[in-house]
């Protein structure tokens, strides 16, 4: 590459404002990490999202939720839950059942089996953040915290 164009690279400013600096920063951090958060799913079988579904489910307890219901606390939006339901039943991860008071509303919980998968996965996952974000120590995380979740604010 030429002087001429090295120079004007450097100094062309690739963004119009600090604030879209900021939001492109952010999504490609989000993006490396999920990167490296499915890599770490990979060998136990799970995307990302079905594992975020499975944590939700578990969290929920005896009681399930409704596919609807997960969806909502889902980290990322997926436009459909029933598939991605569908595909952990298959594997036996998770269970639907009618409910017996209101015929319409199918509970979705989750299995031993799906249980058992989670507990595997909890000190790998612990590990990858402790690896990815734990050298940011307490005080940097917790701005950090703070200031995505001032910035999820103003997002909804």
């Amino acid at each position: 590459m030429g002087k001429g164009i090295q120079a004007e690279l450097k100094q062309s400013k690739p963004f119009p404002s600090l604030a879209e600096e900021a939001f492109v920063a952010l999504q490609r951090t989000a993006d490396q990490l999920a990167g490296r958060g499915a890599d770490v799913l990979k060998p136990y079988g799970l995307s990302p999202t079905q594992y975020n579904a499975l944590r939700i489910l578990r969290g929920a307890g005896e009681a399930g939720l409704a596919c609807s219901e997960i969806g909502e606390r889902m980290i990322n939006r997926d436009p459909d839950i029933t598939r991605l339901i569908d595909r952990m039943e298959r594997r036996g991860l998770v269970q639907r059942s009618r409910e017996e008071k209101d015929r319409r509303v199918i509970t979705t919980r989750i299995t031993p089996a799906g249980l058992e998968l989670l507990e595997k996965l909890d000190r790998p996952m612990h590990e990858f953040h402790l690896q990815l974000l734990g050298r940011l120590g307490e005080r940097q995380l917790r701005s950090l915290l703070r200031l995505l979740e001032a910035a999820r604010e103003h997002a909804v």
